[in-house]
C-alpha cells in the first residue's frame, strides 16, 4: 500500500513540475511557442509542430535533467579537475530564423595557444577525457536547459556556427526555419561523416517532413547510434572541417 502511496505521489508530483514549466515557459516564450515555431515549409497546418513538439521537448528536458542530475554533476567535478573552470562550455549559436542564442555544452578541450597566442588545433587541445565524452555525448547534456529554456529542442538540425550563416543558399537557410536540436536525421544518417551538403539535405529534408512519429524514430536511433559510437568524426580530424572552407 505503501508503495502504491509513493508511486502516485511521485506521478502527480512530476505532472505538476511539468503543467508548472509549461504554462511559465508558454507565458516568457509565446512567440516560441507559438508564430516562431511554424515553418515556411509544409509543416504551417501541424498541430504538432505548433504545440505538440514544444510540449514534448519540455516533458523530455525536465525528466532528463531530473534522471540525468547525478552524472551531470559527476561528470562536472571531473572536468573541474581536468581543465579547471570554466566547467561549461558557452558559444553562441544560430537559433530560430538565425537568431542567436547560447548554447551550453561541458568543456572537452584546453586552451592551448600556439607562439602567436592563437589557439592550438583541436587534436591537440582535446583531452582524453573530453574525447570520451564526445564520444559519448555525454558533452551535449547541458543543452537540456537550452530546450528548457526554449532555444533549442530535443530534436532539430544542429545548431552550427554563426559565422557560417552569410554562406548558406536560400534552401540551406531552410534548416534555420524550426529551433536547433540536440540530435537530428542528419545525425543518425552519418553525422560527421557527412559532407556539408548531405548534411544540409538531410536538414531541410527534416524541416519539411517534420512530425511526432519521425522526432520518435530519431530520438530512438540517436540511442542506438551513441551507443555503437558511430559518426563521431570524420577522417581528417576530431570535428568537421569549417563550412566555409569547404564551400
Amino acid at each position: 500500500m505503501k508503495h502504491h502511496i509513493v508511486l502516485i505521489g511521485t506521478v502527480i508530483t512530476s505532472l505538476c513540475i511539468v503543467i508548472v514549466t509549461t504554462l511559465f515557459f508558454y507565458r516568457s516564450n509565446r512567440t516560441i511557442w507559438d508564430s516562431q515555431i511554424v515553418t515556411k515549409h509544409l509543416i504551417k497546418q501541424s498541430v504538432y509542430a505548433r504545440y505538440g513538439k514544444r510540449v514534448l521537448d519540455i516533458i523530455l528536458s525536465v525528466t532528463g535533467l531530473i534522471i540525468l542530475a547525478p552524472v551531470m554533476l559527476i561528470i562536472g567535478i571531473i572536468v573541474r579537475f581536468n581543465l579547471g573552470k570554466p566547467i561549461i562550455f558557452k558559444q553562441q549559436r544560430p537559433g530560430l530564423h538565425g537568431k542567436p542564442f547560447t548554447i551550453y555544452k561541458f568543456r572537452t578541450m584546453t586552451e592551448q595557444h600556439d607562439a602567436h597566442r592563437k589557439l592550438s588545433p583541436d587534436t591537440l587541445r582535446l583531452t582524453p577525457f573530453g574525447r570520451v565524452l564526445r564520444s559519448t555525448s555525454l558533452d551535449e547534456l547541458p543543452e537540456l536547459f537550452n530546450v528548457l529554456k526554449g532555444d533549442m529542442s530535443i530534436v532539430g538540425p544542429r545548431p552550427l556556427l554563426m559565422d557560417y550563416l552569410p554562406h548558406y543558399t536560400p534552401y540551406q537557410h531552410g534548416r534555420h526555419d524550426i529551433l536547433p536540436g540536440i540530435t537530428g536525421w542528419a545525425q543518425i544518417n552519418g553525422r560527421n561523416l557527412l559532407t556539408w551538403n548531405e548534411r544540409f539535405e538531410h536538414d531541410v529534408w527534416y524541416v519539411e517532413n517534420l512530425s511526432l512519429w519521425l522526432d520518435i524514430k530519431i530520438i530512438i536511433m540517436t540511442v542506438f547510434k551513441v551507443i555503437q559510437k558511430e559518426g563521431i568524426t570524420d577522417e581528417s580530424g576530431v570535428t568537421m572541417q569549417r563550412f566555409v572552407e569547404d564551400s
